[in-house]
């Protein structure tokens, strides 16, 4: 499955961006059929970094969210730099 697929757009609220610098963790609505491993993979093909952990959820709203963590020696804050969410 094409990255750009799978990763649809970051998810932007007071609590996604909080998550960048607390537990350096980047929030991505995702396909709702796209699998973790397939998020993982797309995600670092795609900004060059590690995941450590992914945790989903699917909202009320049917949307897919992925809370994507990356590995201690790469930071959130420089993937959504370049995203320009800060």
């Amino acid at each position: 499955m094409d990255p750009y697929k799978i990763l649809k757009y970051p998810y932007t609220t007071e609590k996604s961006v909080a998550l960048i610098d607390k537990e350096n963790k980047i929030v991505f609505v995702v396909d709702r059929k796209a699998s973790k491993k397939q998020i993982k993979e797309a995600f670092e093909k795609l900004f060059e970094v590690k995941v450590e952990k992914i945790n989903t959820e699917i909202t009320f709203k049917g949307e897919k969210k992925a809370y994507i963590k990356l590995k201690p020696e790469f930071k959130a804050r420089d993937v959504a730099t370049k995203l320009g969410l800060v």
